[in-house]
Order: C-alpha cells, then sequence, then structure tokens
C-alpha cells in the first residue's frame, strides 16, 4: 500500500465529508476526478473508508456527472471484493483435487489429545492467516456472518457505505444472515408450528405405537400429505400417557 496514495485518499475523504455535513456538492466533481486516477487497492478502501464519503456524496447530490462517477467508482471497487472469494474458492478446489483420499486402516484409531496452549497457538495462528480483509478495522458484533460465503451482499454494502460500522456493531446474527439462511430458518419455524399443531389437533385414538419414552400404547394419531401426492404421507403419533410427539413417513 502506497503511503503517498493513501494520505492523498484520506485528504479527498475528509473533503467529501465536509460537503456532505453541509450539504454543498461543489468541486466534488473534481475530487472524483482524482479518485479515479489513483490506482486503487482493497486495503486502501479498508484504512480510508473512502466508499463512505464517495456513497454519501452520491446520496446528496442531484448532479448527474457526479452521481453518475460516483456509482461508476463504487461499482469497481466492488470488483476488488470479488476477487479474493474467487481466488480462494480456486484455492480450494486445488486442495480438493491434490489431497490424498486416507483409508481407514490408514487413519489414527484414537483421536490425539492437545494441550490448551497448543490450541490456544492454534487459533492465534488462525487469526493471523485469514484475517477478514473486509471488515477487520468495523466494530464487530458477537455471532456476526460477514464471512458467511452465500452472503456476499452484506460485505459489498459495508464496503460501499450502504451499511454504517454502527449498524454493523448492533446487528443481530439474524439480520446479517444471507436471505437463503432467513428463509431456511422461516421454513423450519413453520414447520415446526404446523407438527406441533397437526400432533395435538385431534386424530385416531391407537394402540399399535409404542411411545419410545414411557414405553406406553395408549396414542393418538393423524396422516397428512405433507409432501408431494406421489410421497408416502406423514403419520404424527402423540402419546396420551406422557405428551411425547413423533412422526414418520
Amino acid at each position: 500500500m502506497g503511503k503517498k496514495e493513501e494520505e492523498e485518499i484520506i485528504r479527498i475523504a475528509k473533503k467529501m465529508d465536509k460537503m456532505a455535513q453541509k450539504k454543498n456538492g461543489a468541486g466534488a466533481l473534481d475530487l472524483l476526478k482524482e479518485l479515479k486516477n489513483i490506482p486503487m487497492t482493497l486495503e486502501l478502501l479498508q484504512s480510508t473508508r473512502i466508499g463512505m464519503s464517495v456513497n454519501a456524496i452520491r446520496k446528496q447530490s442531484t448532479d448527474d456527472e457526479v452521481t453518475s462517477l460516483a456509482k461508476s467508482l463504487i461499482k469497481s471497487w466492488k470488483k476488488l471484493l470479488d476477487e479474493p472469494a474467487a481466488e480462494k474458492n480456486s484455492e480450494e478446489k486445488k486442495k480438493e483435487r491434490t489431497t490424498p483420499v486416507v483409508s481407514p486402516a490408514q487413519a489414527s484409531p484414537e483421536p490425539r489429545e492437545e494441550s490448551s496452549s497448543s490450541n490456544s497457538s492454534s487459533k492465534s495462528e488462525s487469526v493471523d492467516v485469514t484475517p477478514n480483509t473486509l471488515i477487520a478495522t468495523f466494530p464487530r458484533a458477537p455471532g456476526t456472518s460477514d464471512s458467511d460465503a452465500k452472503n456476499p451482499n452484506l460485505r459489498r454494502n459495508v464496503l460501499c457505505g450502504n451499511v454504517s460500522p454502527d449498524r454493523i456493531a448492533k446487528m443481530t446474527a439474524e439480520e446479517m444472515a444471507s436471505d437463503e439462511l432467513k428463509e431456511m430458518r422461516k421454513n423450519l419455524t413453520k414447520e415446526a408450528i404446523r407438527d406441533h399443531q397437526v400432533a395435538t389437533s385431534g386424530g385416531t385414538q391407537t394402540d399399535l405405537f409404542t411411545c419410545g419414552k414411557c414405553k406406553k400404547k395408549k396414542c393418538t394419531y393423524t396422516q397428512v400429505q405433507t409432501r408431494s401426492a406421489d410421497e408416502p404421507m406423514t403419520t404424527f403419533v402423540f402419546c396420551n400417557e406422557c405428551g411425547n410427539r413423533w412422526k414418520f413417513c
């Protein structure tokens, strides 16, 4: 990282921040043109947080040329974020192809216990070798998902200033989850609620099933088509003695 480039970017960022505070974008176009001529790196984006300053100018400006150039810069900087992820995926694929398969006979029969000191050392090395290159300087919240490979949008939003560091620090793990993970949690919750309702909403008394918990046979069962029509029906069983519930297809 060039010290000269970093100082120049910080100077520009301070000017843009003042413009945003005063809501006066005069001279913003010249500053954006200066930025365009500076070779940008992921390290410079992280240390200067210039993305947040440019994004603030973009949101406030009514000048089409200013907003267009700001968008262009942000778009080009997003590519810097995608490059490390692509390289990492490529390296992982190479490792998968070159890693030899160990047969059960070759594997060690008993796992070796490591001392607490070696575990601590191992964790330290892991942190040093694979730091989060994007949000390392931002305040961290417990249980964050900024390293979630399926949630690149969060990292892009932080890089480009759409999500502030203060907001990151206050977000819960659920809020930071990717859309795919949120949908999965939603479906699991719905299924759990449905299973509970079906298992307790009446049914047919039977002694064909033995409760695995109390070993009694006083049960009630209900059959429901929970999947496609050509799939077997799901049987929900409720033990009238201890309240245990289970299901099977």
